[in-house]
């Protein structure tokens, strides 16, 4: 799988991705805009403007007439913000990317932004909180972040604080804008069914007129913890949830590779370590599995499970008792399941290329977020190239070396009775 790369004279650059199997074809617009950009007064902001966003442009001035257009093409259409950055996408046959595009950049260059539907998308954005709220095995990723990175943009949730949602005004909107969608912090990817000067010259029709500015930067995280951390949100649940972790390194590093095959093999299956361990061995939990993560400057190892809360310490002992052993010589790392791991990762990212908005996701988290892009195959070499020795060094280096991160949400009025169980 090929791509092609060209940069507007604004700045903004265009990725194509020709799949000649392919009758669809996914146009994403990505921008370098997320929540770690954003101050108290306006958390959420990012997540709430990615809703605004279908809510009217000059051109289509309401919500319905944008679905209906998006519906009358048989396309899908939806967006998601995170940290650092922020995807809009429609998934439609081919023969309409015309029309993609031409909706996509009005969405981000023509917004109404009219109080009326802030208002009414204010009580949306509060739903969806609850809702996040009443999901704890999605909650504990928040929480667990909240604890490594504290009180600053990357420890705050995505989706903000009900009570600054509620204040947030057309101009907090205008200001956003103003401060990170500049057309070199934007990149448009396609993907599917297309030829390659056809979709850019179409690019240039539909952004080539975006204005460049200088963005907004953002706070750097300072990955310096001297000793084993908990935080516990007290929530009445049938389920205790937990996540395990430790920091490890940013995206740009190469050791990423090595990392993700070592939380594929402590949980990245049902043959895996912890899953054999905690839930068919012990019958601890319903899910368990462990992923590495990294940010621009930072990244996590972390484990997650939900289990019975009578059982809650005795899961914790296992989870910190696995990483023990996964550095022991007595417990170490089998070429066997080296080889699994990596065929385990390998084949789970070759079938979400299958889809072409999963391609389109690959390539603009790359060109937004990493020093260079890469195709597929170069990912899959990469994998290939961990060896034994390195990912043992990870997990002595990682597991062994670097203080544990304990985040819970369930029954627990504090969490002075589990720091014990994940003291060195």
């Amino acid at each position: 799988m090929q791509f092609n790369r060209t940069v507007l004279k604004n700045g903004l650059r265009v990725l194509t991705i020709p799949m000649p199997s392919f009758e669809s074809v996914t146009v994403m617009v990505m921008v370098g805009a997320g929540s770690r950009y954003e101050t108290k007064e306006n958390n959420g902001i990012s997540h709430f403007l990615e809703h605004m966003a279908f809510k009217g442009t000059k051109k289509r001035p309401s919500a319905m007439i944008i679905s209906g257009t998006i519906d009358g093409i048989g396309g899908e259409f939806n967006a998601f913000t995170s940290k650092e950055t922020t995807g809009y996408y429609i998934k439609s046959s081919a023969s309409h990317i015309d029309l993609c595009l031409d909706i996509l950049s009005d969405m981000i260059s023509n917004l109404l932004l009219e109080e009326s539907e802030i208002k009414k998308e204010k009580g949306v954005i509060l739903e969806e909180i609850n809702l996040y709220e009443d999901t704890p095995a999605r909650k504990i990723g928040d929480v667990y972040e909240r604890l490594l990175y504290g009180d600053t943009p990357m420890g705050w949730d995505t989706a903000g604080e009900k009570d600054i949602i509620l204040k947030i005004t057309r101009k907090d909107f205008l200001d956003y804008l103003g401060s990170l969608y500049s057309s070199d912090n934007i990149t448009v990817v396609i993907a599917g069914g297309i030829q390659d000067k056809k979709a850019s010259s179409l690019v240039e029709k539909y952004f080539g007129k975006m204005k460049r500015f200088k963005t907004k930067t953002f706070l750097p995280i300072i990955d310096k913890q001297e000793k084993p951390s908990v935080l516990v949100k007290y929530k009445k649940t049938e389920q205790v949830h937990i996540a395990l972790g430790v920091r490890t390194v940013p995206i740009s590093d190469p050791k990423r590779y090595s990392l993700s095959v070592l939380s594929a093999i402590l949980g990245g299956g049902m043959s895996s370590r912890l899953f054999h361990e905690i839930r068919e061995k012990r019958g601890l939990a319903y899910y368990v599995r462990t992923h590495s993560d990294q940010y621009q400057d930072s990244g996590s190892i972390v484990s997650l499970a939900g289990v019975d809360p009578k059982r809650a310490e005795e899961a914790i002992k296992v989870l910190v008792e696995e990483y023990r052993k996964i550095q022991s010589p007595k417990y170490k790392i089998q070429k066997s399941e080296l080889t699994k791991a990596k065929e385990f990762l390998k084949g789970h990212l070759i079938l979400e290329m299958e889809d072409s908005r999963s391609v389109t996701s690959f390539y603009a988290m790359q060109e937004l977020l990493e020093k260079q892009v890469d195709n597929l195959n170069e990912v899959l070499v990469q994998i290939d190239k961990v060896g034994l020795d390195e990912v043992q060094e990870m997990a002595r280096s990682y597991l062994g070396k670097e203080p544990l991160n304990l985040a819970v949400i369930g029954n627990f009025e504090d969490g002075q009775s589990l720091e014990k169980l994940i003291q060195s």
